[in-house]
């Protein structure tokens, strides 16, 4: 098929280029990024932690 056909039997336009534009030109995929979450929660444990050492030296002292 010649581009003039592509165009005619394509009612989107250039939606055939586009697959083919796509196709070839793969991207490379970006690393997932890790979750925040576990450190979020260790940093918290260990501010409370920490609370509950301070307030076990205070009451003892």
């Amino acid at each position: 098929m010649s581009q003039n056909e592509e165009k005619a039997a394509d009612p989107a336009g250039s939606t055939m280029m586009f697959r083919r534009f796509v196709s070839e030109n793969k991207e490379a995929e970006t690393a997932p990024r890790r979750p925040l979450t576990p450190y979020i929660l260790a940093a918290v444990g260990v501010v409370v932690a920490i609370g509950i050492i301070v307030t076990v030296v205070m009451t003892w002292s």
